[in-house]
This record gives structure tokens, C-alpha cells and sequence, in this order.
């Protein structure tokens, strides 16, 4: 049996849910609730570019714990990007407004793979003391780490940015092999130095997101991305924090995610989770309710969110979530609204 660690607050809903337990209530958080959908995160971001933002310390926490404040939600995430690392190592990485993470000299040669370096702890400094001042304010509610797992990575550092085919992904991927594998391996060393430092801080549960790796078949991802990947969740093992892993797109891919190790399987809106409990018989689950959904009227979000529920009691254990983050439409009083349904409807 898993030892799980004193910094995984084991008596937190969120952790024993993690391990397979039903916690009354259900726990819930939601992907991307610290961000646009919130005015007191568009105040404090008002003239402070995103990645400066992650760098500030005091601002990530705030920005980290404006969420539990308002919604009661049951963990925090904290407030970061998946290319901090990236830019941590020295990439030419800018997030886009309104584009998403722009790379100045796209990664496509031997020579580009071989001069990304190591992370080491220094250079992860302003977020491992961020995650300490969020973990001091936290108390009893645990904090949710996360980094970005190597192939989404991989596909911006190729693609130069945001792509829709991946095609240059694709072609370095089945084309040079050899060069691939050393570029996810690389990666998966970032993503895996990034995570232990939060953990190390005080973080008590870890998400990997390959929010791209719905773009790849089942036979690509199992040869050209789940060794890398297997990897970081191989090499978290040691810290007993329960690993989420979450995809986008990925309902053929959820026994591959799952053969990566993780202990919970994060699930999106298009596969529903007594479906997706099928396909990863004996695994946590965490999700899923479709982000558009809060849009809709209250009636609406009440079915489908207890549809949700209902579909979540197939699987050992459910994290309440959305099947993708909060659209920065959302209005803050749904969120709300929903973590306490959440609760009362899951209270014993």
C-alpha cells in the first residue's frame, strides 16, 4: 500500500478521494478557477504580464487563494503556467494575450534540443516560495501543484505556438525518432524537477497536463510519448503526494494516460465517467462537467452536474471537476453556487 506523506494532508477530502475513497462530501475544484472568470483576478493582474506574474511570489499567492475565498472550493491550484519552466531554462517563451504561449525560436534540430538545459532548484525560486505563502495560508485545504507533460510541451516548443494539426510535431515525431525521444526526455526532466520543487515546498497533490495529447492515436502515444511521461509519475513516487494526469480530447487515449502511473485520472466532458470508469477499471477519477455548461441556465447545470455525480460513483473514488477549465465568461456566483450543490448533494 502507498505511504501517503504528513504534506498531503491525508485527512483532506480532495487526498482521500485521490486514493480511492468517498469522502462525504465530494471534493471539488475546478481547472483554471484562478483567472479571468474572477474580478479580483483581473484587478490584480491589471498592467502585470502573465509571466511576471507568475514570478511574483506575493501576487501568486493571492491571485491562488482568491478562489477558496470566494467558492469554498475544496483544494487550491496554484496560479502558474506550464511554460514556466520553459522560460525558467532560458527558451524564448512569451504568453500572447488572447494566443497562448508564443516561442520566439521554434525547437525543429538537433542542436535546439541539445541546448535546452536541466532545471535546478534556483531557478524555480519565486515558485517554490509562492507555494510556501499558499501553503501557510492554506491550512487544512491542500494545494494543487501541476506542470506540463512533455509532449504539449514538446508541441509548442516545435510548433513555435498554439497549433490545430500539430503537423511539425507529427513529422519530427515519426520522422527523426532518436531526436524526438531525447526532446521529450529532456522535457520530462523539467516537468519532473518542477513538480518535486513544489512538492518539496509544501504542495500536497500534483497534476500533469497534456492538454495536446488528444491529438495523437493510441499507438503514437503508447510509442513516442508514454515512455516520457511514465517517467515523471515513476519519478514522484518516492514523495507518496497523489498524481493526477489529465488530458484534453483523450477518450481512446484513457488506458494509455492511465499506464502511466498516475493515481487519478483526470477525465474532459466528451467521455462520461461511468464510461471512462470501464476503460480504467479499479482508477479515480477526477471530473467532468462541460465548462460551456455554466453558461446555461441554473436548472441545467444542476441535471447535468448531478449526472456527473451520479456517473462518478462508478469509479473507486471522484474529485468533482470540469472537463476543462473555467471559460472567462463564467459568472463567479454559478461557481459558487455549484461547490455548494456539490456538497449538499454529496453530504451522507
Amino acid at each position: 500500500m502507498r505511504r501517503w506523506a504528513v504534506m498531503s494532508k491525508p485527512d483532506a477530502a480532495l487526498v482521500r478521494a485521490a486514493r480511492g475513497e468517498r469522502p462525504a462530501p465530494t471534493p471539488v475544484w475546478f481547472m483554471r478557477q484562478a483567472g479571468r472568470s474572477l474580478p479580483e483576478y483581473r484587478a490584480a493582474r491589471e498592467g502585470v504580464a502573465m509571466l511576471d506574474a507568475c514570478r511574483r511570489p506575493e501576487l501568486v499567492a493571492d491571485i491562488t487563494l482568491q478562489p477558496v475565498r470566494r467558492h469554498g472550493v475544496d483544494a487550491a491550484v496554484l496560479f502558474s503556467d506550464i511554460v514556466v519552466p520553459l522560460a525558467a531554462v532560458g527558451i524564448d517563451v512569451d504568453i500572447v494575450p488572447g494566443v497562448g504561449p508564443v516561442v520566439g525560436t521554434p525547437v525543429r534540430d538537433a542542436t535546439a534540443v541539445a541546448a535546452i538545459r536541466r532545471l535546478d532548484d534556483g531557478d524555480v525560486a519565486p515558485i517554490t516560495e509562492a507555494v510556501r505563502l499558499c501553503v501557510g495560508e492554506l491550512g487544512a485545504t491542500p494545494l494543487v501543484g501541476f506542470a506540463g507533460a512533455p509532449f504539449t510541451l514538446a508541441s509548442y516548443l516545435v510548433e513555435g505556438g498554439p497549433s490545430r494539426d500539430h503537423a511539425r510535431t507529427k513529422a519530427l515525431m515519426h520522422g527523426e525518432p532518436e531526436l524526438w525521444a531525447r526532446l521529450v526526455d529532456r522535457l520530462a526532466d523539467i516537468a519532473l524537477t518542477f513538480l518535486r520543487a513544489q512538492v518539496a515546498a509544501g504542495a500536497s497533490v500534483v497534476q500533469l497536463f497534456d492538454s495536446w495529447a488528444g491529438a495523437l492515436s493510441a499507438v503514437d502515444y503508447r510509442r513516442h510519448v508514454l515512455p516520457a511521461s511514465r517517467r515523471i509519475f515513476d519519478g514522484l513516487a518516492d514523495t507518496s503526494v497523489p498524481r493526477i494526469h489529465f488530458g484534453v480530447g483523450t477518450g481512446e487515449l484513457l488506458s494509455a494516460l492511465a499506464a502511466a502511473g498516475p493515481d487519478v485520472l483526470g477525465v474532459d466532458w466528451r467521455v462520461p465517467l461511468a464510461a471512462a470508469a470501464e476503460r480504467v477499471p479499479g482508477m479515480a477519477l477526477q471530473g467532468n462537467l462541460d465548462p460551456a455548461i455554466l453558461l446555461a441556465p441554473w436548472p441545467v447545470i444542476e441535471a447535468e452536474a448531478s449526472r456527473v455525480l451520479a456517473d462518478g460513483r462508478s469509479a473507486p473514488g471522484h474529485i468533482f471537476n470540469l472537463g476543462h477549465g473555467v471559460l472567462p465568461a463564467t459568472d463567479p456566483g454559478v461557481l459558487t453556487r455549484l461547490v455548494e450543490f456539490v456538497h449538499e448533494a454529496t453530504s451522507g
